[in-house]
């Protein structure tokens, strides 16, 4: 049986514990789609990535991302947990601050920068988002199912980011965290809809170090509720600049997930008309090697 070098990294956090953990395979060439899903419903992680020869010309890495339930062509944590995994482990080095990572989703440009305080911030642009309005039935079907009033004249929107997240706008983080959805009800209607998930959001009083407050629901593939979740922060953004809020919640600011599963991850998130940033930090808790079936 081959072994190979294996981490957990923790992502959008610098304290242990305390961000949305990732299991990396770090030399998956030879493994089938099964062995991937197999070995990721065992984990039981929210996802985990493989890290496989090139293919693109020009990528710096090929990962494949999975659910324990199911594969998925992009998401936000994995590619920030793979590239620091990577870097760490010297396998890949960024090119005048600059990383590009192959996925189904396609190619992901990556920026690395180095804070003053020693912290590496890694943060992903956006793929290309779409953003479809919920139809009024659709709407007051999410609202049921979350139990929760959205903000007054907020439209929940579809946005399509590889990942297929459904962003919905509440009154406040108070609201945001006292929440308490209807899972099953929710996995019902995203498997209809074939959508990742839902992605609550609700602003912090002023003066709060962080302008939003986030949560991320996906029983649908597996995940009750993401602790931090990249892509949907991602969304989320992509939400904000397509119905006109991105100047009035900030071009660049933090937000904050994870509260109410005992995390506390901290994202960055850079609008601008260009392209959409998602940054965060991570830190590896586990590394060793894994054996593969």
């Amino acid at each position: 049986m081959k072994t190979v070098p294996f981490k957990t990294v923790d992502v959008f956090t610098t304290t242990p514990f305390k961000g949305n953990p990732l299991a990396v395979v770090l030399d998956a060439a030879g493994l089938t789609a099964a062995q991937m899903q197999q070995i990721a419903n065992w984990t039981n992680l929210s996802e985990t990535t493989f890290v496989l020869p090139v293919t693109a010309p020009d990528a710096d890495y090929h990962v494949r991302i999975f659910t324990p339930c199911g594969e998925l062509p992009f998401a936000g944590h994995p590619t920030v947990g793979t590239a620091h995994a990577l870097l760490e482990a010297g396998m890949v080095e960024a090119h005048g601050g600059a990383l590009l990572q192959q996925c189904q989703a396609g190619l992901v440009r990556l920026t690395v920068e180095h804070a003053p305080d020693g912290a590496r911030w890694i943060a992903f642009e956006l793929p290309s988002p779409a953003c479809t309005a919920l139809d009024t039935a659709q709407a007051n079907a999410l609202q049921t199912t979350l139990g929760s009033a959205l903000a007054p004249g907020a439209e929940p929107y579809l946005v399509d980011v590889g990942a297929r997240w459904i962003i919905a706008q509440l009154p406040s983080a108070e609201a945001v965290l006292a929440c308490v959805p209807d899972l099953a009800r929710m996995k019902i209607h995203d498997l209809e809809g074939r959508r990742t998930g839902v992605v609550i959001f609700g602003p912090h009083a002023p003066g709060t170090r962080a302008q939003i407050e986030v949560r991320a629901f996906a029983p649908a593939v597996g995940v009750s509720e993401d602790p931090v979740c990249g892509s949907g922060n991602g969304a989320l953004a992509a939400y904000l600049r397509h119905t006109g809020q991105a100047d009035a919640f900030g071009r660049e600011f933090l937000a904050t997930q994870g509260a109410c599963l005992g995390r506390a991850g901290t994202l960055r998130l850079s609008i601008s008309d260009e392209a959409i940033r998602v940054g965060g930090n991570a830190l590896t808790c586990v590394q060793g090697m894994i054996t593969l079936p």
